[in-house]
């Protein structure tokens, strides 16, 4: 029998791998060797009126759990608002996009399947740079 080398993890609130991208930050709590390139699971901060990625797909699935306030959704062609408690599933080659167009701060937990997504992190991190998020009311 192969035993597991992985080891259990926990984190306090906050804590893990921290992006910041001007209006969008992001912490990564667990990929790569921590999981078994099988998944990584990261939150995701937009403050007040603040656009996100724009419009993208990937071979990933990306699953998002609403965890403060309401995010809206691109999935196809259609926006949808998710309050805090919201369930959304990206599956794979579906475009999909997410902003906070409220006036408080928002966050969601991101689980991309299978892993690998958090090695993109310091280009898209460069990419904010060079094109900072817009703001959602202009």
């Amino acid at each position: 029998m192969v035993m597991d080398e992985r080891k259990p993890i926990f984190l306090n609130p906050g804590e893990g791998r921290r992006y910041a991208m001007g209006h969008i930050g992001a912490v990564f709590k667990a990929d790569r060797a921590e999981t078994a390139n099988g998944y990584s699971i990261s939150e995701w901060w937009l403050e007040p009126h603040t656009r996100g990625p724009g419009a993208h797909h990937h071979d990933e699935d990306d699953v998002f759990f609403v965890i403060e306030g309401t995010m809206s959704f691109l999935l196809g062609d259609d926006w949808r608002d998710a309050p805090k408690g919201s369930f959304v599933l990206a599956p794979g080659g579906v475009q999909h996009d997410f902003e906070n167009r409220s006036g408080a701060r928002a966050g969601v937990l991101n689980l991309s399947f299978p892993g690998g997504f958090e090695q993109h992190m310091p280009a898209i991190v460069d990419w904010f740079a060079a094109h900072p998020p817009g703001d959602t009311r202009g």
